[in-house]
C-alpha cells in the first residue's frame, strides 16, 4: 500500500468515528499540519483527505490551533487579551516550539522551530530500558531492548512499549508511584514493576533539559527575553508530564507568574487546558468559523483567506514597538523618568491593520483652565537585571548574588500632542478631598493602517465634547 492509501484509509475511519460520535455526517473539516510542512506534503494530505470523502476547509498550522483554542473564553478569563505566547508541542518524534504575540484575539508569529532530534520517544525508550533492566534483576532472565536484533526480545519490548502508556498517564494524573504489569514478558515469565514520580523524572531529565536547552535556542534567535513570555501552552500527551513543566519554569528563565495550564490546574481531565485536546478544539472552533461565513461573491475573498492558496491579506506585517499616550504632569502614580502617567494602546508585535479604544476619567487641575493635553509616543521596552545580595544568615555561609528582573520602559518617538479644552467637565461638590476638583470623561482611538499610518482621534464623551485629532504618516 502507498503512503497516500494509507493516509486515506486513516483519515475516513476517523471521520467514520466522528459521525458515530455526533449522529450526522460530516461536511467538511480543519486538519493541523506541522509548521514545517512543504507545499507538496500540504497537497499530499489535502489530496488523500479527498479521497476519503472529506471537503477540506482549511489545512491549518498546529500553533494557530493552539490560538484559537487559547484565545476562547473557555481557556482562561483571568488572563491579558493581549500577552505573549509561548507553545510548546512535544510530539512523538519531533519537537515544534512556537512564540505568538496574541493582541485582542488575534495571533502573529515572533518566531518558530522544529527539531526531529527530540521527541516523546525517548522518553519511552528511558522507560522501557529501566523497566527491561528491573526485569532482569527480579528474574535473571537477560532482556535486551531499544536496539535488540532478537525477534524474542523485540516482541518482549513492543509487549512493554503498550505497557507503558498506561504508565505515563497514571504518572502525569497522580503524585504517587505508577505500575507496569506485563504477563508473558519473556520465557513466560510474568513481570510487574512500579516507578514513583521522582525516579521517573530522574529518567526522562535528560529529554526535559533537551526541550529547555532548544527553548532557550528559539528565544534567543529572537533577541526575546523570557522574562516578557506571559503564558506557555503545552501541545501534545508526553507535555501532561509535570516534571516538563518544572523544568521550564525553573530553569527557563522565565517570570514566577508565568501562566501554564499546570497552575491553573486544567491539564489532565479533559478540560479545556488537556494538552491532548487543544489542537483538536482549535480546528473545531476554526471549522465552525468558516462553515459559518457567506457563500455570497462579497465574502469570496474572505473565503479564500482559509484556503491553501491563501490571498494577499495573509501577508500582514506587525507593530515593532508599543504605541500610547503619556499623561504629563507630576501627578500619583507618575513615572518619573517617563515624566507622566504612561498608558499604552497598542502593543508591540500587533497584527496590522489594528484598531483600539479606550475610556477614562481625567481630574483637570485649575492651573490647566480645563484644558486637556495627551502626548503620543513610541516606546522600547526591555528588561533591566538587577543583582542582589541576600542578607546574611548567623553561622551560614555567604549567600550567592540573585537576579532580579524589571520591565523598563523608555521613550523613543514623539509622535505629536493632543489638546482640547475640556468642554463638559464637570466639578466636584461636597466636602471631601476631591471637593471642588474638575473631571471629565474621554474616549482616544487608535487606528494603525496595515501601511503602518496612524490616527489618533480624541473625543470627550457626550455629544457636544471636545476633539481633537492627530496624524501620523507610516515611516
Amino acid at each position: 500500500m502507498s503512503v497516500s492509501e494509507v493516509n486515506t484509509m486513516f483519515i475516513h475511519s476517523l471521520v467514520k468515528s466522528a459521525e458515530d460520535f455526533i449522529g450526522r455526517s460530516i461536511e467538511g473539516a480543519v486538519i493541523t499540519v506541522p509548521t514545517f510542512f512543504t507545499e507538496a506534503q500540504k497537497e499530499a494530505l489535502e489530496k488523500a483527505a479527498n479521497n476519503a470523502g472529506v471537503r477540506v476547509l482549511q489545512l491549518l498550522d498546529e500553533a494557530a490551533a493552539a490560538a484559537v483554542t487559547t484565545t476562547s473564553d473557555l481557556w482562561g478569563a483571568e488572563l491579558h487579551h493581549d500577552r505573549t505566547q509561548l507553545v510548546v508541542d512535544l510530539g512523538h518524534s519531533s519537537l515544534s516550539l512556537s512564540l505568538l504575540s496574541i493582541r485582542s484575539g488575534l495571533a502573529f508569529v515572533l518566531a518558530s522551530s522544529s527539531t526531529s532530534s527530540i521527541g516523546s520517544h525517548q522518553i519511552d525508550d528511558k522507560l522501557i530500558t529501566f523497566f527491561a533492566t528491573d526485569f532482569t534483576k527480579k528474574t535473571k532472565s537477560p532482556l535486551s531492548v531499544c536496539s535488540s536484533t532478537s525477534s524474542v526480545d523485540q516482541r518482549a519490548e513492543a509487549k512493554l512499549r503498550l505497557a507503558i502508556e498506561h504508565t505515563k498517564r497514571t504518572i502525569s494524573a497522580s503524585p504517587g508511584a505508577a505500575t507496569c504489569s506485563i504477563e508473558s514478558l519473556k520465557d513466560g515469565l510474568d513481570y510487574t514493576g512500579s516507578i514513583n514520580r521522582m525516579r521517573f523524572d530522574m529518567v526522562a531529565r535528560s529529554v526535559y533539559a533537551a526541550v529547555s536547552d532548544a527553548t532557550t535556542a528559539l528565544l534567543e534567535s529572537a533577541a526575546f527575553d523570557p522574562h516578557h513570555v506571559d503564558e506557555i501552552v503545552y501541545v501534545g500527551g508526553s507535555t501532561c508530564l509535570p516534571g516538563l513543566d518544572e523544568q521550564l519554569c525553573v530553569h527557563g528563565g522565565f517570570r514566577e507568574d508565568v501562566d501554564t495550564p499546570f497552575a491553573r490546574g486544567t491539564v489532565v481531565g479533559g478540560g479545556v487546558g488537556d494538552p491532548t485536546t487543544v489542537l483538536a478544539r482549535g480546528c473545531a472552533v476554526q471549522a465552525a468559523l468558516i462553515a459559518a461565513l457567506p457563500k455570497d461573491k462579497a465574502h469570496q475573498e474572505l473565503r479564500r483567506a482559509y484556503s491553501r492558496e491563501g490571498s494577499k491579506n495573509n501577508d500582514v506585517k506587525a507593530t515593532s514597538r508599543t504605541v500610547g499616550i503619556l499623561i504629563p504632569g507630576v501627578v500619583e502614580g507618575a513615572d518619573k523618568e517617563l515624566g507622566g502617567i504612561w498608558v499604552p494602546v497598542v502593543h508591540k508585535e500587533t497584527a496590522l491593520p489594528a484598531r483600539r479604544s479606550l475610556r477614562f476619567d481625567v481630574e483637570l487641575s485649575a492651573e490647566s483652565k480645563r484644558r486637556l493635553a495627551f502626548e503620543v509616543w513610541e516606546v522600547s521596552e526591555s528588561i533591566r537585571v538587577e543583582k542582589i545580595v541576600p542578607p546574611k544568615v548567623e553561622d551560614d555561609e555567604e549567600e550567592e548574588e540573585m537576579e532580579v528582573k524589571h520591565r523598563v520602559v523608555k521613550k523613543e518617538t514623539y509622535l505629536g500632542l493632543l489638546e482640547a479644552e475640556a468642554l463638559l467637565a464637570i466639578q466636584v461638590k461636597g466636602k471631601g478631598k476631591d471637593a471642588g476638583k474638575w473631571t471629565t470623561t474621554v474616549d482616544i482611538q487608535f487606528i494603525i493602517h496595515a501601511t503602518a499610518a496612524l490616527k489618533v482621534d480624541l473625543k470627550e464623551v457626550g455629544s457636544d465634547g471636545a476633539t481633537s485629532s492627530l496624524t501620523v504618516a507610516a515611516a
